[in-house]
């Protein structure tokens, strides 16, 4: 059995709490903090069943690792999704989903950057996040509170050479969309509805150029004013939602 790992902030814990309230061993809550947002998070940890420790507000801190504990912090049984990336498209196939939504991070290395583009994902309604394990932070206790439940509910694969994913995407009429500076045309000129991977890369560096060359197709995000970049976060949820709009249906009426 996994070591038990930690959550912290009301998000990442209630989440937890709403979909897999077994696998919280305690929680931990700060006494001294009695507003609603309290109340009415302790009332749902008791309707889950889960174990209610009382704690001040250092020991919380050095628990979570961090002083944005908001006073809940919780161990709990990490729960890994067993599935490989393949695994994933074939289930999301084999549930009439033709046409899946992923985000490819190339040197995402900072928690809050991962957090963020994890809690855009599930928003977005991304089918998974993919990153390559020797350039990209794995799932921590920062990541799991910025990303506000996403890094619960958001496949994240982690693999081990990054080009070659995509080219296997690629076999599967994923088309491999990078965005770049100096693209030659914007995000709003391709058509997204189909089976796609938006690829972005950290900030300064951008995507490594073995990334860039498997990309099928390289875009630009517009930036109309003196900025010349978006936190990958931001430019992921640019994305993420330019997809979401042409695949959503017009209302008509």
């Amino acid at each position: 059995m996994s070591s038990p790992k930690v959550l912290f902030g009301f998000h990442a814990v209630g989440v937890r709490m709403k979909t897999a309230p077994k696998s919280i061993i305690e929680v931990y809550f700060e006494t001294t903090r009695r507003d609603a947002r309290m109340r009415q998070f302790l009332e749902r940890a008791k309707e889950a069943g889960v174990r209610l420790i009382e704690a001040d507000a250092p020991r919380i801190a050095k628990l979570a690792g961090s002083h944005g504990h908001q006073g809940v912090a919780a161990r709990v049984e990490e729960i890994k999704d067993t599935r490989t990336l393949d695994e994933l498209l074939d289930d999301l196939e084999e549930a009439g989903v033709t046409s899946p939504l992923l985000l490819v991070l190339d040197g995402v290395t900072d928690p809050h950057n991962l957090g963020a583009c994890l809690r855009v994902a599930d928003g977005a309604g991304a089918h998974a996040v993919i990153a390559p394990k020797d350039h990209a932070v794995g799932i921590n206790a920062t990541v799991a509170k910025v990303a506000s439940g996403a890094a619960e509910t958001v496949p994240y694969f982690m693999v081990t050479n990054l080009a070659r994913t995509l080219k296997e995407l690629k076999e599967r009429n994923v088309w491999i969309i990078g965005t770049s500076d100096d693209a030659p045309n914007t995000l709003y000129q391709v058509d997204l509805k189909g089976p796609v991977a938006m690829v972005l890369g950290a900030e300064g560096d951008g995507m490594r150029q073995l990334t860039r060359k498997t990309c099928d197709e390289l875009i630009g995000i517009p930036m109309m004013g003196a900025v010349s970049s978006l936190n990958v976060s931001v430019a992921s949820g640019v994305c993420l939602y330019e997809a979401l709009r042409q695949r959503t249906p017009a209302k008509v009426g």
